[in-house]
């Protein structure tokens, strides 16, 4: 297996705390893997904690279904040019939106894909507060209200997409690499 990260050494999980070590044995036995962003946030253990906790929020007290919580994930990765972000959630959208091409097309273009007129929004809008965060303004929000989308879910969107700017620069620095395996799910 190839290490998760090119210029930090993540710890060994025999040397990581308990907490932290159950939690990486449950996300392998529930993936049949160690996803490598488990691995290489060990490095910090109060960072891995709190990263987590985030993550598991988003995904678990939201207005969003998961597979738009992971199309956000992938487009704003591919505005990064994450290469483990995008590799690892275009995987989770191949599975939760049960659709084989989008991922790759939301990576590289998400105007490109075929996608709803609310699904265009959302991802409008997290292309302008990945790239012009400063230029969103009132009529961002409302246009995300006028397709759909609750309060709540604007929240929860701006939330995902903040989360996944944080998320795609520490894989950028540590040279996070995707596992092998993330290539082929979904497929």
């Amino acid at each position: 297996m190839a290490d998760p990260m090119g210029r930090f050494d993540a710890p060994d999980t025999e040397e990581l705390p308990d907490d932290l070590r159950e939690r990486i044995e449950e996300e392998t036995e529930r993936a049949g893997f160690t996803p490598n962003v488990f691995s290489a946030m060990g490095y910090k253990p109060s960072h891995f904690r709190a990263f987590f906790d985030y993550h598991d929020a988003l995904v678990e007290d939201t207005a969003l279904d998961r597979h738009e919580i992971e199309m956000l994930v992938v487009t704003v990765s591919g505005l990064n040019d994450c290469l483990y972000c995008v590799v690892a959630h275009g995987a989770l959208v191949r599975i939760y939106a049960k659709d084989p091409k989008l991922a790759d097309q939301l990576a590289t273009n998400h105007r490109s894909a075929d996608l709803s007129t609310k699904h265009r929004a959302m991802l409008d809008f997290a292309e302008k507060l990945t790239e012009s965060p400063g230029k969103i303004d009132d009529a961002d929000v409302q246009a995300l209200q006028e397709v759909g989308f609750s309060e709540e879910a604007v929240w929860d969107i701006t939330s995902v997409v903040g989360f996944y700017n944080l998320s795609n620069r520490l894989a950028q620095v540590t040279d996070m690499r995707p596992n092998d395996e993330f290539y082929t799910l979904g497929r």
